[in-house]
Parts: C-alpha cells; sequence; structure tokens
C-alpha cells in the first residue's frame, strides 16, 4: 500500500487463521453464549495474537457505513422467509448489523421501489428472498452493494445464490422409504410448473433407478394442498391397493395423504409410509401420526446468505453461481412405528 501502510487485520483474517466461518468469529468475539469456549478461546487467541479485539473488529466491519442490511422479500407470510431471516439475524445480530425488511409481494415495480429505498438508505448489502426455488431476474450488476439471493436463485450466473438441493431431498426421502423395506412407492406433488416439484421427482427416480425399481402408477402433480392429497391419495390406494409407500411433495399434501389412508382403513405406517417435504413444525408435529419430513435447512440457508454478504462487505471476493445447500431428513411415526 502506499507510504509503506499496512492493511488493518479484517475479520475474515481472524476467521481463516481461527479456522472458522467469519459468523462464528464475531460471535466469539462478542462473547455470545451459542459458541463452545473452546473455539472463543481460540479466535480470541487468534485476534490477540493479530493485535485485532472486538472493539476494532466493530470499528472495522462498520467504518464508512451504514451497518444496516436490507432483505428483499416476496413471501411476507413467512412460509420459508421467516427461517432464513432468523438464520440471517443470527449472524447478523452477532456483527452489530440491523436489517432493513421490505415485502415486494411478488410486484416487480413494488420490488424496485423497495430497492430504490433501501439504496436510498446507504445500505451495506442486500439480500433477496423468493418464495419458490424457481430462478427469478436478476436486480442486475450496477447495484453499488453486495446482493445475494436466498432460496430463489437468481437467473444471472455472475449473482451470489443460494437454494436447498430439492435433488437430493427427494433422493433422500426414497432412500429413507427403501431403508424401511418399501418397495412399491408411489409419489404426489404440487404445480408441476415448480422447479421443487420436478426437482424432488427427480431424486425420487433417481433413487427409485439405483435400487432397480419404479414408481408405482405415473407421478401425480396438481396443487400443494390438503384437499389434492386427500383427493390424489385416495385415487392411487384405489387403484393401486398394494401401495407401500407415498412421498409427498409437501406436508400440505401429505396431510391430505394420511386422511385418504385413514378413511380408506389403511394403517400409516404399518401397511403404509407416508413422508412429507419441508417439516413445517405446524403440520409435522400435529399430523396422526406425526409427520417424516424433509427439512429445507432454512435457518441455515439464511446464515449462509448473511455470511456471503459479510465477506463482500469485508472486501473478500466472490464467486457468482448457485451454491446448493444440503437439506435434512426428520423421521417420526408416518414411517416408523414408535415399539
Amino acid at each position: 500500500m502506499a507510504n509503506g501502510a499496512t492493511r488493518a487485520v479484517t475479520l475474515s483474517d481472524v476467521a481463516s487463521a481461527a479456522g472458522v466461518s467469519i459468523s462464528t468469529a464475531s460471535k466469539a468475539l462478542n462473547d455470545r453464549e451459542d459458541v463452545s469456549a473452546a473455539t472463543k478461546a481460540r479466535v480470541l487467541a487468534v485476534a490477540e495474537r493479530m493485535s485485532f479485539t472486538p472493539n476494532v473488529m466493530a470499528r472495522g466491519l462498520l467504518a464508512g457505513r451504514t451497518g444496516t442490511v436490507g432483505l428483499l422479500t416476496s413471501d411476507l407470510e413467512g412460509r420459508f422467509m421467516i427461517p432464513i431471516l432468523m438464520g440471517a439475524e443470527d449472524a447478523f445480530g452477532a456483527g452489530r448489523i440491523n436489517v432493513f425488511l421490505c415485502d415486494a409481494r411478488g410486484d416487480a415495480i413494488r420490488e424496485q421501489h423497495h430497492l430504490r429505498e433501501l439504496l436510498s438508505r446507504r445500505v451495506d448489502g442486500i439480500i433477496v428472498v423468493g418464495r419458490q426455488t424457481d430462478p427469478r431476474p436478476s436486480l442486475g450488476q450496477s447495484i453499488p452493494v453486495p446482493v445475494v439471493y436466498a432460496y430463489a436463485p437468481s437467473d444471472d450466473p455472475r449473482d451470489v445464490s443460494l437454494t436447498p438441493d430439492n435433488v437430493a431431498g427427494g433422493r433422500l426421502a426414497v432412500e429413507h422409504l427403501l431403508a424401511c423395506g418399501r418397495t412399491r412407492i408411489a409419489h404426489i406433488s404440487g404445480d408441476p410448473a415448480y422447479a421443487a416439484a420436478q426437482d424432488r421427482l427427480e431424486g425420487a427416480r433417481a433413487a427409485l433407478a439405483d435400487a432397480g425399481l419404479e414408481l408405482i402408477g405415473a407421478p401425480l402433480l396438481s396443487e400443494w394442498t390438503e384437499q389434492w392429497g386427500r383427493d390424489a391419495g385416495a385415487m392411487l390406494l384405489q387403484q393401486h391397493p398394494d401401495i407401500d409407500a407415498i412421498f409427498c411433495g409437501s406436508d400440505q399434501i401429505a396431510r391430505g395423504v394420511l386422511d385418504s389412508a385413514r378413511d380408506l382403513g389403511r394403517s400409516v405406517p404399518d401397511d403404509l409410509a407416508v413422508i412429507g417435504y419441508d417439516n413445517w413444525s405446524i403440520l409435522v408435529e400435529n399430523s396422526r401420526p406425526e409427520l417424516t419430513s424433509i427439512d429445507a435447512n432454512l435457518q441455515l440457508l439464511g446464515r449462509r446468505a448473511a455470511e456471503k454478504v459479510f465477506e463482500a462487505i469485508d472486501g473478500a471476493e466472490t464467486q457468482g453461481g448457485t451454491l446448493q445447500l444440503p437439506v435434512r431428513l426428520v423421521i417420526r411415526g408416518s414411517t416408523i412405528a414408535h415399539r
């Protein structure tokens, strides 16, 4: 640098040297309880060795900035946005960052209005959250602050996007059913125009093919509703009474399938296993039996999106493209009976 000046040690430097994420380093330096004592000690030791203190961290992170980030969403009713926001807030809160939340309601004109408002407030970065995993239009490359897309990826590969791995989720669901000894598996899902529906079906078919099997009957795709689950479930069970498992593309659909199974005298999970998708607690925990489901790890998605913004604010170079984050299986009584 000019005049022999040395670059100030950044939060990213400390995190890298300590072998932790930027978010974890910030939490450790702020003495947050959700970081282990061993990790705190390691981060603090690195910070001291590099002449980097919590106060210096706070000033260095926010110097010349407003300490605010915009979260621009089309899903303010909250099914997907709220857990993503919780994950982002957890990471941002550790770094003394405040969040402006704006709801575009799926309207491109309203979205542009909110974008102008956020930029007029001089936010340091923006997270864009979609309501489905289909690619969405990019905000463009002229935005003067870092932009990260969460859940709905940008259609521009130059942008940084994070989304759940729905193909892996479909595979994971069917692999679990196979592990439970089920071999006659059917599939009911939502709107076939949604990427999520097609990706989950792709993963399910791949897992069955690996086992030398195919879906029983044609996959039934229509709506993301309990009513559709009831109707499609009844039709499948009447046409193919030997089905021993149904993989549903959402928890709403799975709840409807449980109703139809009960109406037709099928015992879940004794002679029919049912698995949903999304791990929506209000549905899965109030089902009878409780519903096994695939969890999209949305809080992790929010944390990772916030960390990407942190990295860009801290001056790190970011590589564009879509990062698919892992999902997880949550096993309950609809696939494995409690003994």
